[in-house]
Formats: C-alpha cells, structure tokens, sequence
C-alpha cells in the first residue's frame, strides 16, 4: 500500500507542477481587480483566465496525469484512457443528466451532483487510477481477427469507458447521502463556537483529496445554513469578531505555516535531489503566500507522506481554533492569502487581523519543527527522499550459457533472481526487453540478473521491471513463461558458468549497411543503443531504402515486424541490424525483408528495404543500427564516421579466441 501511495505522488507530480503558474496568474489579476474580477480590467481579466486554464479543470488534469504516470510504460494510450475515465462521469452524473434521468427539473436536483464539475479532484484520482489499471491489464489484449482493430492499446478506453459507466452510476446513488451527511455534520458542529471552526478547519483539509471539502464549506462560507461567512465578511454585516471566523485561521496556515513546511520539506530532501525539490517548493510555497493557492504543495506530499498531511490537517484545526477563540478575523474572496489578506483590512467588521501576522509567525516556527521532526522520526518520502537503488559496486563474474538448453537456462537464472513465482505477476517482451511485473521490486537480485550476461536490468517502478536480453529475448521469455506456468527447476540446479567458444578469429571487415553517413553509436536518440546495452556498433543515416549485410554469417532471428534482423558470424559474433528507432510499432508496414531464418548470407549481400519516407511520416527516425550483442567478445571494433554507400568497408572487427 505504501509503494502504491507513493506511486500516485510521484504520477502527481506532472500535473501539481503546473498549479504555481496558474495560481499568480489568477491571484496577480484578482489582485489588480478584486471587485469585478476582470470585468473592470482587461489585463486582470486575462490573467484570471489565463489561470482559470488550469485550477478550473484540477480534476481533468488529475485524471490525464494519473493514468499517464500509473500505466506500466508511461504510454499516451493511457493518458487518453484517462481522459475518457473523467469525461464519462462529467457526462453521466451532473445535474442536468440527473434531472433527465430522474425526470425532474434541473433546480429539483439534488446539490450535491453540482459538486461533479472538472474541478473535482476526487472524480479526477478516481477516474486516474480506474483507468491506469485498466491499461495495464488490457493493453495487450488480443481479439478476434474480425475486431482485431479494437485490440492492445485500442481497446482500452472502451474497457474503462464501460467501467466508469458502471462507476458513474454507482455515484449517482453514493454521492448525495455522503454530501448531505457532511452538510448535517457541518450544521452541527456549527453551533460550536470557536471549537467548531477547529473542527472544521481540521475536515476542511482532510476532505481535500475526495473533494468533498465543499460539502463543509457550503455550509460556512454560503448561505446553505444561514451562516454566509464570507457574503456577510465583505458586506460588513454580522457580528464583529464573529463573521469571518471560518475564513481567519486559514490565513496564518497558508501565509506562514505551509510555507515553512516546504522549507522543512527542502532540508530534508537528499543532497543530489535538493535542487530539483527546491525549485518545487519555492514555487509553491510563494503560490500558497502570495494567492493562497495550496494545492502545489498539498498534493506534493498528501499521498507519498500522508502521516506529515494528517498532521497539516491538525495544525490548521487548530489555528482555527485560535483565531476563532480571541476573534481575530480577515477574510477573503479567493483563497487565504496575501492579496485578500491585505484587501480584508480595508473591510469594517475585521477585528484585529494584524493578529494574525503574529499568529502566522508562530504557526511557521510550529510548522517548521513539526514537519522535520515527523519526516525524520518515520523516514516520510517527502519531495526528494525517494528511495535510490544504488548499484553494488562488486565485480560481477558474466553467466554467458549455450548449448541447446542456453535459454532455459538464462530463463531459470532470471527467474529465480526475480522471486519466482512468489513474486512475478506477469512476463511480456518487446523487441529486445523483458517487460515484467512483480508483486514488489525491492525483492528482486539485480546482482544475479547480471550475472547471467544481460545487458542491463531497468526498475521503472514497485511492481515493474526490465531486464535487456538482445534480439534473443523472445526465447527467453518463452521459456520464462514455461517456468511461471510449471514452477522454477530448483536453483541449486542452474549451471553457474558457461563458455562460448570463439575460433582464432583474424581481423574482420565490416561493411556499410546502406548509403548514407556513419554515426557514432553514442549519438542516436535511443538510450538502449546509445548507451550500449546491446552491445558496441555503429550506426548509418542511410540516404537509401536499400539496407545490406555488414558481415557474413547466418541469420539467426527475423523479426515479425521486420524491423530487425539478427546475424551470426562462422566466428560467433552476434550481430543484430536494427532499421530506425521505434519502429516496432509500425507493425512491419515500411519494411520488406529478403531471407530467412537459417538462410546463409555473404557480406553486402541485400537484406532488406526500409520506405524511409512511410518510417519519417509515423514521426520515427530512420537511423540503422548495426550492434555486436554479445561485444564482449570483441578484442577491438575500429569504425571511423564518414560518408559511406553500401558494401564499403567502414570498419574492423577483431575479437577474442577463447
């Protein structure tokens, strides 16, 4: 449960990233017309709508960033997902949809469908996590060849347009009782005095994450009750020292408390991750002073930390409760700070609202102290703390199998590293990647995944892993999955070592791939070759279709999206051509490959063509990639970057006789 909350404060992040802005904008132009709101100022009413862009649509923000960050691989299929999650309660549970289904007028509805609008948050986490959950197990759902259309990534949002119907409603009868039990307990603890308004301030904040807040603040700051705090405040009507006691404490949380919180929360954060969290805190700290806009900073905390925002939700309870008990009062338009506070003074019916400059003071040290002794006494992952996997810095003897069970056994290995099948949920592949889920990441060995040679194993998140195989991958995942369905062989069983047995090789040639210009490895847009978790290569910008064997050999592997073609040399080289960068999602469509799996090919001999102008229009690069995957058996790879054309030589290749 804690790696998941954590999970949905780190997808958070995206969207809580663009409140700051928003909120200056918003407050800067209440501020040059707090009266009109931008109806007596075209510059104020600009800027208030430039800001409303985003803080009146938190809940379609939420729920986009939400399934975006959930999804197993950060895809935009599931930011679409997202949306159609959100839409589809908008759409189904608002007042006038209600009315059509009740048969009732719109003004009959209850009020508690005009809370479903797209500032909701609740509806927006909801609609977020229902629809990153439904990608995640739908997206490679494959259909039946008549609504094979509809299958992977297309048909999830059907799935989760079906699910939140059923969802949406459910909320139709859920929604009201709940809103209207908050409303009768707002009602209730109303008559409480100074204690109430503690109370308040402690659900006022609670309830945040549900957006069910507004339930509470109908009934104190409208006239839902008779109570019309913030009407009655600005029209200096009521009570000195009373009217404006549900709006006053908010101003030394939001001016001086929060704030001081995010100070805390910047101390706190690792050395490395101090920059980036003071970049987050600064602007939201100044959001939640200048225009009382909290949400940069709730949210940044409210689910990766929640203990530290219960203990927010306390503190401005009692603050309430404070500036309620000696009748210190402000109050405000828009949300409690600077600007409406110093608009406030100006009204008649505020009562020693300088008070509450001093209170705030207190309230910052309090909060200050409270939040670094909280974050340090539970080791809270605040903004910064995130937990880093360092890599062990032993040396890591390579597991190199072969032989006709060299899968089975690499599959044992990985396995069993994993935690078998106590802990792996599910095992996929792409083109040169296991893609696997576990129940908990943490509990895997990545020292022993790399011991069977792998190039690279990659943590994306508590429940996902990837480990890079090589173009072979999809024989391992075959047998991983054989293993996941009929149990692990015993690990005492696996063969520790292994040989691959190179001949005395001489220096190779190796020749250009396509006409173009040759470019380092090291420069193309792919971190898995950029980087060299393949293996050691070159790549082409080809100014060609035609694509051409570097090296003779035998072709070991063809793709069935083409895309790729795998090739061993007589002297165990593996050499994989890989034509242009994310192209396996093209399905094969710009591509025609002339051999075979088996098939015996000589040097320069044509491999396959590439429709380079059908790979640019998918928005893809064209780069060929030529890779040894296994370069651990290179002595030395010499390629200079030049201008090529097809079966020059560009290159050597010398490798080790073991």
């Amino acid at each position: 449960m804690k790696a998941y909350l954590q999970r949905i404060g780190r997808s958070l992040m995206l969207p809580v990233a663009t409140l700051p802005v928003a909120a200056l904008f918003m407050g800067i132009g209440y501020w040059i017309d707090p009266s009109g709101w931008g109806g007596n100022n075209i510059l104020a009413a600009f800027l208030i709508k430039a800001g409303g862009t985003i803080l009146d649509n938190l809940g379609i923000l939420f729920a986009v960033g939400l399934a975006y960050g959930m999804s197993k691989d950060k895809d935009g299929a599931a930011a679409l997902a997202g949306l159609v999650a959100f839409l589809t309660p908008m759409t189904l549970v608002n007042s006038a949809a209600v009315a059509l289904f009740t048969k009732v007028d719109v003004e009959n509805v209850n009020v508690a469908f005009g809370a479903i609008n797209n500032k909701n948050v609740f509806i927006g986490i909801l609609a977020g996590l229902v629809a990153a959950a439904l990608y995640n197990r739908f997206s490679g759902v494959k259909l039946p060849m008549a609504l094979s259309f509809f299958s992977g990534k297309r048909a999830v949002p059907i799935v989760t347009a079906g699910a939140m119907s059923l969802i949406s409603a459910l909320l139709i009868f859920i929604w009201p009782p709940v809103y209207n039990a908050l409303v009768s307990f707002g009602e209730l603890i109303s008559s409480m005095g100074p204690l109430g308004a503690g109370l308040y301030g402690f659900f006022n904040r609670l309830l945040i994450p549900t957006g069910l807040h507004h339930a509470l603040n109908n009934v104190f700051w409208f006239n839902l009750a008779g109570i019309d705090d913030i009407s009655k405040f600005w029209a200096s009507e009521g009570t000195k020292g009373i009217t404006g006691m549900y709006q006053a404490g908010f101003f030394p949380v939001m001016m001086f408390g929060l704030p001081a919180g995010a100070l805390a929360i910047y101390q706190c954060a690792r050395p490395e991750k101090k920059k980036v969290t003071a970049s987050l805190m600064v602007a939201a700290a100044f959001a939640s002073f200048f225009t009382g806009v909290t949400e940069p900073l709730e949210f940044s905390f409210m689910f990766v930390a929640w203990p530290l925002y219960v203990v927010h939700a306390a503190l401005t309870g009692i603050s309430m409760f404070v500036a309620a008990f000696f009748h210190w009062t402000a109050g405000f338009n828009f949300s409690a700070g600077f600007i409406d506070f110093f608009l406030s003074l100006r009204v008649p019916i505020a009562n020693k609202p300088y008070m509450l400059i001093v209170f705030g003071l207190i309230m910052a040290v309090i909060y200050y102290f409270t939040f670094m002794f909280v974050i340090k006494k539970f080791n809270l992952m605040t903004p910064g703390r995130e937990e880093v996997e360092e890599e062990a810095a032993e040396d890591i003897d390579p597991f190199v199998a072969s032989g006709d069970d060299k899968f089975a056994t690499m599959a044992n290995q990985i396995y069993n590293a994993l935690g078998g099948a106590a802990n792996v949920t599910s095992i996929d592949n792409c083109t040169t990647r296991l893609r696997l889920q576990v129940k908990d990441t943490e509990t895997v060995d990545q020292g022993k995944i790399k011991r069977t040679g792998v190039p690279g194993v990659k943590v994306i998140d508590g429940q996902n892993i990837q480990v890079i195989v090589g173009t072979e991958v999809q024989f391992v995942a075959d047998e991983m999955k054989q293993l996941h369905h009929g149990g692990a062989r015993p690990a005492a069983t696996v063969v520790e070592t292994a040989e691959v047995v190179v001949e005395n090789s001489p220096i190779q040639d190796v020749f250009a791939v396509s006409d173009g210009a040759i470019k380092d490895i090291t420069t193309v847009s792919d971190d898995v070759f950029s980087q060299k978790m393949m293996g050691d290569g070159f790549a082409v910008a080809p100014s060609d279709d035609a694509v051409f064997t570097p090296m003779a050999g035998t072709i070991t592997t063809v793709f069935p999206t083409k895309h790729a073609v795998g090739i061993k040399t007589d002297n165990g080289l593996e050499i994989l051509v890989h034509m242009g960068i994310d192209t396996v999602s093209l399905k094969g469509e710009p591509f025609e490959v002339f051999v075979t799996e088996g098939q015996k090919v000589g040097r320069g001999q044509l491999l396959a063509k590439m429709d380079r102008e059908k790979v640019l229009a998918n928005g893809k690069q064209t780069d060929i990639m030529v890779v040894c995957t296994n370069s651990d058996q290179l002595q030395a790879l010499k390629v200079t970057p030049k201008e090529v054309v097809a079966n020059e030589i560009v290159g050597t290749i010398e490798s080790k006789a073991e």
